[in-house]
């Protein structure tokens, strides 16, 4: 059994309605990062010096030195450019990310923020990469952030973000059960739910292409009004699709040293302006988000439950009749390499028509021979399967006059003794006229062509069961 873990279907084509607190057409969530004096720096007792995000280009790590402009660079963000933004939001509902360490050293931006309302999520211990961490050590990090965060703010993180993760953060995060989200994914516009172990966990996830760190990469923003019109074209992007019935959240990223900067606070200023000419605009912290989401779309409420999870035997024991008589059909795409992206039925039908298409043409025959005729013997006699009987039912088929029936016969005798297995057909999509047209059609079809055409109503067959199926 193969079984890949990354989601790549989520919502889907129709996402869940937010419905956000008073039908509003946006959730705009602002994130200010505050990681000045958390950075990398010798005298923190790193091996290095920082070289991430700042106005350096190329930066490089001074193994075993302090790196004099970068530690100026970030000490802008604390000394200047934290009470800029400060100013500029502090009427505005704005999520925290809080590096630990940096916030011990920062007590009065930490009694301003508290004082605005805003809410200070983890940004973990340190503003360093986690990598190339074991899962103990980072574990511990995670334990002393939490503690560090609670003594130095007074209350415990609700929300985490480390940014610079491994692939163990969001598990080990997790595993500490006590956040109402976290936010290490950029993989949609809406909150969604993950589960590890036997723990439901809540992501909110975050963005990198509305965040001033593109100011801070060579491939980036070069002045502010990119910045400002990339937010405005996602904020009228969402808005538009809000107004269609399908809310979603804009996330904005900000970094104090970077948008704190003179040159590229009044394009933030202006989006704001923007943003704050729409009516039904909902400015709210993550946490807000987090808690209105649990509320309205609580872990596993209106779920599919997890089919690729279910072991061999009762994998196939749940499908193995969706191809007529045919268990093996299940048993082999049960030995796919599936993953979250099959737990739906469109995923599930996949599965089992490629195991269906690279079977040989014996074994499809075999599974063409499994279906009973249309109107036939078993179907009068009572001793067709329960969907079968439900198929044939909603044509109207368990019901036929004498002279119908004599028709169907003819037939079926007919079309069976020239391709040497019955007429096949989705019910489910045909009237009893329909099917009657289909089958006078198809009888002169060429046996190869018709033997496609056999196989690819046996596959529509399983997708219209699957449907019912993983509905109930």
């Amino acid at each position: 059994m193969h079984r890949y873990p990354r989601n790549m279907t989520g919502y889907g084509e129709t996402p869940p309605n937010a419905n956000w607190p008073g039908g509003a057409k946006i959730a705009v969530q602002i994130v200010l990062n505050y990681e000045e004096g958390g950075e990398n720096c010798t005298l923190h007792g790193d091996a290095a010096s920082e070289a991430f995000l700042s106005e350096i280009t190329g930066a490089q790590p001074w193994p075993g030195q302090r790196h004099w402009n970068m530690e100026s660079l970030y000490e802008y963000g604390a000394r200047a450019g934290f009470w800029r933004v400060h100013r500029m939001l502090k009427d505005l509902p704005v999520t925290v990310y809080g590096v630990a360490t940096a916030l011990a050293r920062a007590p009065e931006q930490v009694r301003a923020m508290q004082a605005a309302g805003w809410e200070i999520a983890s940004h973990g211990l340190k503003w360093i990469e986690h990598r190339d961490m074991s899962e103990d050590e980072e574990r511990a990090q995670i334990a002393e952030a939490i503690r560090l965060h609670t003594e130095v703010t007074g209350a415990p993180p609700r929300g985490w973000y480390t940014g610079r993760c491994s692939m163990n953060t969001e598990r080990l995060v997790t595993e500490t059960g006590q956040f109402a989200y976290v936010a290490d994914s950029y993989a949609d516009d809406l909150p969604y739910w993950v589960r590890h172990a036997d723990r439901d966990q809540l992501v909110v996830p975050y963005t990198m292409d509305c965040n001033d760190m593109r100011f801070a990469i060579q491939a980036g923003f070069t002045d502010g009004a990119q910045f400002e019109q990339m937010l405005k074209d996602a904020f009228d992007t969402l808005y538009a699709e809000g107004e269609a019935g399908a809310p979603k959240m804009l996330s904005i990223g900000l970094h104090c040293r970077i948008i704190g900067r003179p040159s590229r606070a009044a394009a933030l200023q202006r989006a704001l302006d923007h943003m704050r000419r729409h009516a039904g605009v909902w400015f709210a912290t993550r946490l807000e988000i987090a808690e209105h989401w649990a509320r309205e779309h609580p872990s596993g409420a209106g779920g599919v439950s997890r089919p690729t999870s279910l072991s061999q035997a009762a994998f196939i024991d749940r499908f193995g009749g969706i191809f007529e008589h045919s268990p093996w059909v299940a048993e082999r795409a049960w030995a796919l390499e599936l993953g979250p992206a099959h737990d739906s039925a469109a995923g599930l039908h996949s599965a089992l028509c490629r195991a269906f298409r690279s079977a040989s043409h014996d074994e499809r025959l075999g599974v063409l021979r499994a279906h009973p005729d249309l109107a036939g013997k078993l179907a009068a006699a009572k001793r067709l399967t329960a969907d079968s009987t439900a198929e044939q039912a909603s044509a109207g088929l368990d019901a036929l006059t004498d002279a119908e029936r004599a028709t169907f016969t003819r037939l079926n005798e007919t079309y069976t003794a020239r391709f040497g297995f019955p007429f096949i057909i989705a019910v489910k999509d045909n009237t009893k006229a329909t099917i009657l047209d289909a089958f006078h059609r198809r009888i002169d079809n060429d046996p190869a062509a018709e033997f496609a055409e056999a196989c690819r109503q046996v596959e529509r067959i399983a997708e219209l069961r699957l449907a019912d199926q993983v509905a109930r």
